[in-house]
């Protein structure tokens, strides 16, 4: 038997699948298609304290290798999602965790002391990192003070554990990733979307309502691990990766990298099993190598020789 459990630190899973914010809905729109209970944990859509349209139509375009979404961030809002969906989500025997948004930093701070007494949330998702909103939101993470100012803030009005997720559109990942932890962050997720666009070039208009928007899927696989490499080189808080995971060997490639869990995102759209697919193969990888923990891949990447 492969033990695949990871420890966080702050919180334990008993894999190291967690499926994205944005590709999963609440978690219970994909309850019927796959046991929740056999994931790592899941992030539910982003939450800002009031609900909120999201961006203009079209919002998704595909590419030959991944997918551009310009959704904007739309929700129900703190309150309806805490009275009307967590209580469906109290005990699950997996880490839920809640991505939070905000047009400011006092607005992230709100949402996460409304939610703060709810003892069923493993830990936040401080998303400072979203490239498709075009009006009333922030980027914090492209900015070391404006990473720092905000983490600080919403660490100062929780006590839930805090996953800072940070931007890929940066110059220096590390210094990003530095500054989250100077702020009180628990552990990152990274990387968020790639900003990008599309053009129809017989229309000759973008293919997204909002002209930009974030680019995931297997594209941005190489670039987005790089990354991680380089951010977990850079800090002592645990690092969650993510960009272009489909198979379990993708998954893998990012523990060894030093990821302590991965999170799957686009792959959801193609299959809504994916992830419990890449469980089963990380199992299945761990058992042909001949390896009996799957924390004893992590940060193993050999430059040395």
């Amino acid at each position: 038997m492969i033990d695949v459990s990871v420890d966080l630190g702050f919180l334990k899973l008993h894999n190291p699948v967690i499926a994205a914010s944005g590709t999963f809905g609440y978690g219970l729109e994909f309850s019927q298609a796959l046991d929740l209970n056999r994931l790592g944990g899941f992030v539910v859509k982003g939450l800002y304290f009031s609900p909120r349209q999201g961006n203009p139509p079209p919002r998704l375009a595909e590419t030959s290798c991944g997918l551009i979404n310009s959704i904007g961030l739309p929700g129900i809002g703190v309150k309806q999602f805490s009275h009307e969906i967590l209580p469906k989500l109290t005990g699950l025997q997996t880490a839920v965790i809640i991505n939070i948004c905000g047009e400011n930093r006092e607005e992230y701070a709100s949402v996460a002391d409304y939610l703060d007494k709810h003892e069923e949330i493993s830990a936040y998702e401080l998303n400072i990192s979203c490239p498709n909103v075009k009006k009333g939101g922030i980027c914090p993470a492209q900015n070391p003070e404006d990473t720092y100012e905000t983490v600080k803030l919403v660490k100062n009005s929780c006590s839930t554990p805090v996953i800072t997720k940070l931007s890929p559109n940066v110059t220096d990942i590390s210094e990003i990733a530095l500054s989250a932890q100077e702020g009180g962050s628990d552990a990152l997720s990274l990387v968020n979307t790639f900003l990008a666009m599309d053009i129809d070039a017989v229309t000759r208009k973008p293919k997204l309502g909002n002209i930009m928007g974030g680019l995931s899927g297997p594209a941005i696989k190489p670039i987005a691990l790089r990354m991680v490499y380089q951010a977990v080189r850079a800090v002592k808080i645990p690092v969650i990766g993510m960009g272009g995971i489909q198979t379990g060997r993708d998954a893998v490639e990012y523990l060894i990298a030093g990821a302590r869990a991965v999170q799957v995102g686009t792959a959801n759209f193609i299959s809504p099993d994916a992830t419990l697919q890449i469980i089963d193969e990380i199992n299945a990888f761990c058992e042909d190598n001949h390896i009996k923990k799957v924390e004893d891949l992590i940060r193993t990447l050999d430059i040395d020789s």
